[in-house]
């Protein structure tokens, strides 16, 4: 309600700053009237006095300062010629309340102070002797409660566009995190899914050629790469099933039928898809195994199975090796074969090569990778190991 109030009252400029001065003048006129008690003849020359002295009020919102000067000036010569009126300081109140609200507080209460002790001191030094009255002294109270009055509404407006302001940028904050989670969570199913696709066709198009070159000449070879390839188009749906189906379920309502993530516990089986499309693969594992953070798993798995189909795809390698050495603080990742190491494979170059590198800087771990010096091509990645706590020491 408020907030329309001043809208309306901003909308409406002429009427905001017409009608103060017009309701104190026509309110002095039964003021002036009411005398001892008794009615009488309204005096008009003090009622002129009341409008000149409320002339400055129509620009007290363009100049509230020199607004409040002008009619507290015009106040003290009414009451130093012997005009004085009960309606002597409202004027001054109405500009009072204006600079409290317009100004800076310091700025506020330094201006009352001067413009209270200035009309008090004329009502009672500087008028004559018939209109010297207790009652002045008064007002030096009522104007530094208007502009105290003045400072509070200013100080409460600004507390409430403080308020605003901090709800805004909370929302915006919002906003932003939202787009920030959303644009995360879209990086990490493209990577799912480019893992998933590129590992899985690279192996249906090997197997493929081993089916179409052995069909005439060897139908029992034929059949067995053929069964291979069903299994692996199988397992690239049931992982692209997976991987898609996050997209249609929220955390709550996600089917328990979906596929399990992967880990490093079914390297050998990920070893075995490969050796059956013709690519021999040595797996070593030094060290005593840990139980990696599935998202750590996940992450050690992927950088292997990019790097597998790295090398199918672009080393022509005859052998690659697999080496997992598991340290006291560090799980290390080495991945290499006897090829010819071509371009593609060249670091920070294609998707695969920075998923990996993402994969393990997302957990604090290094990612290199490189031709040999004497042939080949090395993958080698660092990844953190959880650490025992000291409860359980």
């Amino acid at each position: 309600m408020e907030n329309r109030w001043r809208e309306w009252v901003d909308a409406h400029t002429r009427i905001r700053d017409v009608t103060p001065p017009l309701l104190i003048t026509v309110a002095a006129v039964p003021a002036t009237a009411l005398a001892h008690g008794q009615w009488g003849q309204p005096r008009m020359t003090e009622v002129a006095w009341v409008a000149l002295s409320c002339l400055p009020l129509l620009v007290r919102y363009r100049w509230p300062v020199h607004a409040m000067a002008a009619v507290v000036a015009a106040q003290i010569t009414q009451v130093t010629v012997g005009q004085s009126s009960a309606m002597v300081a409202v004027p001054a109140i109405v500009a009072l309340y204006t600079v409290g609200v317009l100004r800076p507080w310091r700025t506020a209460w330094l201006t009352g102070a001067i413009a209270a002790a200035a009309l008090s001191a004329a009502g009672t030094v500087l008028a004559r002797p018939a209109v010297i009255s207790s009652d002045m002294l008064v007002w030096f109270d009522v104007l530094m409660l208007a502009t105290g009055f003045g400072v509070a509404v200013r100080s409460r407006r600004e507390r409430l566009a403080a308020i605003e302001a901090r709800a805004v940028r909370a929302e915006e904050t919002r906003e932003a995190e939202a787009r920030r989670r959303v644009a995360e969570e879209r990086v990490r199913i493209a990577r799912e899914l480019h893992d998933v696709v590129a590992h899985h066709i690279t192996l249906v198009n090997a197997q493929a050629g081993v089916a179409q070159h052995l069909v005439r000449t060897d139908a029992e070879k034929a059949y067995r790469a053929l069964g291979a390839i069903k299994e692996t188009s199988r397992a690239a749906l049931e992982e692209l099933r997976a991987t898609v189906g996050l997209l249609r379920y929220s955390d709550d309502d996600t089917p328990h039928s979906l596929v399990p993530t992967p880990g490093l516990d079914d390297l050998d089986d990920l070893v075995d898809g490969f050796r059956k499309a013709g690519q021999d693969i040595r797996l070593d594992k030094t060290g005593r195994p840990r139980q990696l953070a599935p998202s750590t798993d996940l992450a050690a798995y992927r950088i292997i199975q990019e790097a597998l189909t790295n090398t199918h795809k672009h080393a022509g390698a005859a052998l690659a090796r697999v080496t997992l050495s598991y340290g006291d603080q560090t799980l290390q990742i080495t991945v290499t074969d006897n090829g010819h190491g071509t371009a593609k494979q060249g670091p920070g170059t294609g998707h695969g090569l920075i998923g990996m590198r993402e994969r393990a800087t997302a957990f604090g771990g290094t990612l290199t990778a490189g031709p040999e010096p004497h042939g080949g091509y090395r993958v080698h990645a660092e990844l953190p190991l959880p650490q025992p706590s000291k409860d359980a020491a």
